[in-house]
């Protein structure tokens, strides 16, 4: 029973330090803690914030130039039993209206499809999908990079003629399945607008440069000049400058000759 008789000493302590937290005296010191620091003009006290028994945090509106929205914080605090109050920290702190830098993204999630320029440097991630060094998991056959001694043929390659010899990773079935369907998704699609409105595919073009792989890719490079050249675009594409697309329909039919006003004419008599 004795211990009940300091209970309600010691909550009237805390009650004590937290009324004198919140005080126009501990609103004093934190302004005059900001005033001594020298960094910026001190608006209006704003509000205080609890952080423990004898700890809080009193926010003041900060009148800096290129900081809009922020505050000032100064965190106080006072022991318990004490009457004194000391200053623990100072900051300058956005507000709930200060504009303020995105959420930080790894590097390799901020890089876009577009951003590599001329001599920049990008190397793959170590965990990069698209990539494998199973080679239960290569999307193209092992290259043959040896020749026979004295043999005067050039070097044999696989199929596709896209293996490349001597590199640790391949290109996984996952990548080029990824990147098959960016492609088909892509300008060059068959959900494109010009594939909408085209009236023969891709597939039976003489422009068409399929691209052999031992999956079937239904993919191709394009060699009209004048339409997606270069670029790796879907079978079942199509535009306006397909090697069949016939030559435009002249305007008018002409159904009889053309009448001579100047030409000669013998007369008879």
């Amino acid at each position: 029973m004795g211990n009940n008789g300091l209970v309600p000493r010691k909550r009237s302590r805390n009650r004590k330090n937290a009324g004198l937290l919140l005080s126009p005296l501990a609103i004093s010191i934190a302004r005059e803690a900001l005033e001594e620091l020298g960094e910026g003009d001190i608006g209006d006290h704003k509000g205080v914030t609890n952080i423990g028994a004898h700890v809080v945090t009193h926010r003041f509106a900060a009148n800096v130039p290129g900081y809009n929205g922020w505050e000032w914080n100064v965190v106080i605090a006072c022991a318990a039993g004490s009457q004194w109050i000391t200053v623990s920290e100072i900051a300058l702190v956005p507000g709930g209206t200060a504009l303020k830098a995105p959420d930080w993204v790894p590097y390799h999630e901020r890089i876009q499809p577009g951003d590599l320029g001329p001599g920049d440097y990008m190397p793959a991630r170590l965990d990069d999908e698209r990539l494998t060094d199973n080679p239960a998991d290569f999307a193209l056959p092992e290259p043959v990079d040896t020749l026979s001694v004295g043999s005067q043929a050039p070097a044999a390659v696989d199929d596709s003629g896209l293996a490349k010899t001597n590199t640790v990773r391949r290109l996984s079935t996952l990548g080029l399945q990824q990147a098959i369907g960016r492609w088909r998704d892509g300008e060059f699609g068959p959900q494109s607008p010009f594939a909408q409105r085209a009236e023969y595919s891709c597939a039976s073009c003489a422009f068409y440069l399929p691209v052999v792989a031992p999956a079937k890719t239904e993919v191709g490079v394009c060699a009209n000049e004048f339409s997606a050249d270069g670029s790796v675009v879907a079978s079942d594409y199509g535009c306006g400058a397909h090697s069949l697309t016939p030559p435009a329909e002249p305007l008018g039919v002409v159904e009889s000759e053309a009448f001579d006003d100047e030409k000669p004419i013998e007369v008879e008599f």
